[in-house]
């Protein structure tokens, strides 16, 4: 797919629906993600559908179709390659590089990407750990769970932090909720209460909301 064939809006819509799992992701969480209104969302999958990109099934959701993921794969390997070169070579902050990668992400033809990625020794995660497709959209999926699905009094090591907020991402990055951090989980709340966990050495507590944008094994 040549450079630039692709809206900004399109690619973001698709890469939005990947990141959200692909498959009968609901437009009302999708619109929600995005910032935008559902009547938008709605007539944005009606157009990616006319384009072949996603299908819409009624009370299930869109999903990708075979070219609509190839697209935001795309996407993403150009995002979190960004990512990688802010956080490590520019030294911006942890919590913001998602947001300013995204601001480059649609203005990258391929062979920037490419010298990118080789300019970075061909990274396999970005710094929120998640992983990097490769230049044919392959990537080895994470491995783990979600840190509100981890029981009581046992201790994981983070993976990834899934979240693309800047609000959120800096709320676990000042808990030290990190990519390699080891963490205990001492108290689970009732009625979908905060996780008490042990953080480094210090108790922390967490929001079951925020607990499932990080990923552990």
């Amino acid at each position: 797919m040549s450079f630039r064939q692709m809206s900004e809006s399109t690619e973001m819509y698709l890469k939005a629906m990947s990141e959200l799992g692909d498959r009968d992701v609901a437009i009302g969480r999708l619109a929600e993600r995005l910032g935008v209104t559902n009547v938008s969302a709605n007539e944005m999958m009606r157009r990616l559908g006319e384009q072949g990109l996603v299908t819409h099934t009624p009370y299930k959701g869109v999903t990708l179709t075979k070219k609509g993921r190839e697209v935001a794969t795309n996407v993403i390997r150009r995002q979190r390659l960004w990512e990688v070169f802010l956080y490590e070579h520019l030294h911006l902050e942890w919590s913001k590089v998602y947001e300013l990668a995204c601001s480059l992400e649609h203005a990258t033809a391929p062979e920037v990407t490419e010298a990118l990625s080789t300019f970075l020794n061909h990274p396999l995660v970005c710094p929120r750990g998640n992983p990097i497709p490769d230049e044919k959209g392959n990537f080895v999926p994470l491995n783990g769970m979600t840190l509100s699905d981890v029981e009581v009094g046992k201790s994981v090591t983070v993976l990834a932090v899934d979240a693309t907020a800047t609000d959120v991402l800096k709320y676990l990055y000042d808990r030290n909720i990190l990519p390699g951090q080891k963490i205990k989980v001492i108290e689970v709340a009732p009625m979908e209460g905060p996780l008490t966990l042990l953080v480094g050495g210090k108790e922390v507590a967490l929001g079951l909301s925020l607990a499932e944008f990080v990923i552990v094994k």
